[in-house]
């Protein structure tokens, strides 16, 4: 059984290695974007609070910006809870890119900003820089990170599986790193000990990623999951975006602007119904409510109003959605570490690190066994 796993293990690691190790290279460098961008660009996050003033009404922001921006069409506002956080204004007609607001004056304070180095390691990390020339097409590397992240999580089984040890003393051995007893001896237990430790953070990321590379994979752990079918005339695109998480704006926002008076009475009405949330983002005529505490994606209730007068017309709890709408956010989280905060980031960087590292060292006692080196 151990002979086969080992040839298993030897086999799909020595074509696909350098590939793994590109992979969980750049998924850790991918970690902490959000936290190094906003970090980088505190002014666009964070504005001091004037004395005796209160934060502009939705309503009141809008009409600032439509004199300054003329011909941008506002689809979304999105209010955060913080009295110390910017308004994001999202345009129709924007792309991705989001205006940060003084909550206080209508400021515009500056866009988004996606930094290259962190574009190039996405690129390298989903597709290896061959990006798709249009939504929903598949180019060949979609195929090879695809199939490389599922056979990592077979090589991450048959390892774990020929880890276990079967003395204490090579319990003892396989757990620690010996850096004092020769190089291949500190390759050997960086593979084995750190491997290990690893194993099961990297196990969550492999059996997550290929649900962007294949459809088929993807229903199958929604199916498995729990979640009923979708009909085929309904699959849409998987989204997976280390940036901005909120849902993308309807193709229709393009109609004429509602009265966005409404914006103000919904806001008023759903800030009574939610003393707790971390922000409510306003779009023609809903509103969603996020209620994200630990990373977990997509924890939000939906809100429908009016977008007349702004009355609440109907409220989808969190609790009330489908299985399927749920688990893209938690296959998200599951995959980038955020389901914890600030503790499973981290650890999900270090086991992406290491994750890197394994391919090398897995080949340096291959070829020292082979006597090439």
């Amino acid at each position: 059984m151990n002979k086969t796993l080992h040839k298993i293990h030897l086999w799909l690691s020595i074509p696909l290695g350098l590939i793994i190790t590109v992979i969980c290279f750049t998924g850790a460098t991918l970690v902490f974007e959000q936290d190094i961008t906003r970090a980088l660009n505190k002014n666009l996050y964070q504005v001091e609070i004037p004395q005796g003033k209160e934060r502009l009404s939705p309503s009141e922001v809008i009409n600032i910006l439509q004199e300054k921006h003329d011909g941008m069409k506002i689809s979304s506002v999105r209010i955060p809870n913080s009295p110390k956080e910017t308004y994001q204004i999202s345009f129709s007609n924007g792309g991705k890119k989001v205006l940060f607001v003084n909550p206080y004056t209508g400021e515009s304070i500056g866009w988004s900003k996606s930094y290259p180095f962190f574009q190039t390691m996405r690129k390298l990390h989903r597709w290896f820089l061959d990006v798709p020339k249009s939504k929903g097409s598949s180019p060949p590397c979609t195929l090879i990170v695809g199939v490389s992240t599922i056979a990592m999580t077979i090589i991450l089984i048959s390892g774990l599986v020929i880890w276990i040890p079967r003395t204490r003393k090579a319990l003892k051995n396989r757990l620690t790193v010996a850096c004092n007893k020769g190089t291949r001896r500190l390759m050997y237990d960086s593979h084995v000990a750190l491997g290990f430790y690893a194993t099961i953070f990297l196990l969550l990321m492999a059996l997550t990623g290929p649900t962007w590379s294949f459809g088929w994979y993807r229903e199958a752990a929604y199916s498995l999951l729990g979640a009923e079918p979708q009909a085929q005339n309904q699959q849409a695109g998987h989204g997976h975006s280390h940036g901005h998480n909120d849902k993308k704006d309807s193709d229709k926002t393009e109609r004429r602007q509602e009265n966005t008076i409404a914006y103000d009475a919904a806001l008023k009405e759903i800030q009574s119904l939610y003393s707790e949330y971390n922000y409510i983002k306003l779009s023609k005529n809903e509103a969603t409510v996020s209620l994200n505490k630990n990373g977990y994606r997509s924890k939000s209730d939906n809100v429908k109003f009016n977008p007349k007068i702004g009355q609440i017309t109907e409220i989808r709890k969190f609790e009330d959605n489908s299985v399927r709408q749920n688990l893209r956010g938690l296959i998200y989280s599951l995959h980038v570490g955020t389901w914890g905060g600030p503790v499973t980031k981290v650890l999900y960087f270090l086991a992406a690190l290491i994750g890197a590292t394994l391919p090398l060292t897995g080949y340096y006692l291959w070829l020292k066994k082979k006597k090439i080196i």
